[in-house]
């Protein structure tokens, strides 16, 4: 066994797949010692905030001011604060003023307000304009004549004994701070989700949990499947006949349809984690039954097995101490499986509504619920649930590599 182990390690495909999944697991276990925020706390008054480095603005404005004169920082200024209802108002109204559609191009900055420039007038009404669009186009312009506007930002206070606002300090445009300087600054690489949470945090949490909902699920199965085929397997008679007919009818109904209507009649607040990963072990230990006693069935009648029935041993040592040994590389690839399997399955049950429940810890696919309720996918606010997917899909290629590896080291037909 052990020779056969560290053959295991040998295999580029394990080595790859245990790779990848031991980054994983180090990610999980490192995050929280550096950062450790609570993954459910609400940091973020508002939805989806884009991933980015999140300065305060009142501290900022008490930081140390450094002069840098940047070419086009104008430009670069006016282009993110131009959004895309601005920018399609003012094609409207250079389509209005005679201009061809195919002349304006939107995403060019600079060539649409030299466009704007050149043709908006303020008391030019076109046809079925109403005064409300007419305010609007003189609001945005006069919004686009203040960012291109050389003069600095103006800080005013209240005077306490005149109640009067009076200048405190100019901010020019060519202001720059030292993010260093300031002393509340706060990394956000995966922004926040729909309740105002930061992401990365919930996202090393939530992967945390999954993988402990598919560990105990992977065991509850491979260990009820490992005992359900031997037992079967080496008794065989009525014994087999009753196990077989049980496996028989959760082979009939579809393990995910049943794990469904187990979870529906649990209720929320008792569906938590550890529950949610037993209910999963037990619908999915069926095909580590049936191929486990497939495998038994061709040890029984060994010699090994035989001479140790002469010996008076029982049937318990003998399944342990004769049998066991044999299949032990099978079930350790099936319990990779599982584990995989478990994961995927929460994921898909917690999409469903029907996970643990929300308000204890988060999971993979709690996340994956959330995103899809509050429409991130429509809304394109993709740093909700594309790193959820990647997670998902890196912890499934993972263990799929390192069965695989196994396979090829304990299977004699696929050895190279």
């Amino acid at each position: 066994m052990k020779h056969l182990f560290r053959q295991a390690f040998r295999s580029g495909k394990f080595n790859t797949g245990f790779s990848i999944f031991a980054i994983i697991v180090l990610f999980v276990v490192i995050y929280p010692l550096i950062v450790p925020d609570p993954p459910l706390k609400i940091i973020g008054q508002g939805t989806f905030f884009e991933p980015g480095i999140y300065v305060n603005v009142y501290d900022s404005i008490g930081a140390p001011h450094y002069t840098l004169n940047l070419s086009n920082a104008a430009e670069r200024r006016i282009a993110s604060r131009l959004s895309d209802q601005d920018r399609l108002a003012i094609q409207e109204w250079l389509v209005k003023a005679g201009m061809l559609e195919s002349e304006i191009d939107i995403a060019n900055t600079e060539l649409l307000l030299d466009q704007w420039f050149n043709n908006f007038d303020p008391a030019v009404r076109h046809p079925g304009m109403t005064n409300a669009d007419r305010n609007y186009y003189i609001r945005l312009n006069n919004s686009i004549q203040g960012l291109l506007s050389a003069e600095g930002a103006i800080v005013a206070e209240i005077d306490e004994e005149t109640a009067v606002l009076e200048e405190a300090s100019v901010v020019p445009q060519n202001a720059y701070i030292n993010v260093s300087k300031v002393p509340n600054v706060r990394v956000l690489l995966l922004g926040t989700d729909n309740f105002g949470r930061d992401v990365l945090t919930e996202l090393v949490k939530a992967t945390a949990v999954s993988l402990q909902i598919g560990l105990v699920a992977g065991i509850v199965a491979t260990g009820i499947g490992l005992i359900l085929g031997m037992v079967s397997g080496y008794i065989g008679g009525f014994v087999d006949d009753a196990i077989m007919f049980i496996t028989n009818l959760f082979t009939v109904i579809p393990g995910f349809v049943l794990l469904i209507l187990i979870s529906f009649s649990i209720s929320q607040e008792q569906r938590g984690a550890t529950t949610i990963a037993v209910v999963i072990g037990f619908t999915s230990w069926v095909w580590t039954a049936r191929a486990v006693r497939s495998q038994v069935i061709s040890l029984r009648n060994r010699d090994h097995v035989n001479l140790s029935k002469l010996s008076g041993h029982s049937i318990v040592h003998i399944i342990a101490r004769d049998i066991f040994p044999y299949i032990a590389s099978y079930v350790i690839m099936a319990l990779i499986l599982q584990i995989s399997s478990g994961i995927l399955a929460e994921a898909g049950l917690s999409i469903l509504g029907l996970g643990p429940k929300t308000t204890d810890v988060p999971t993979l696919g709690l996340m994956m619920n959330w995103a899809l309720i509050y429409q991130a996918h429509i809304l394109g606010k993709w740093w909700a649930y594309f790193p959820v997917i990647i997670v998902i899909a890196l912890i499934a290629f993972s263990m799929n590599l390192m069965n695989t590896g196994l396979d090829q080291v304990f299977n004699p037909a696929l050895r190279e």
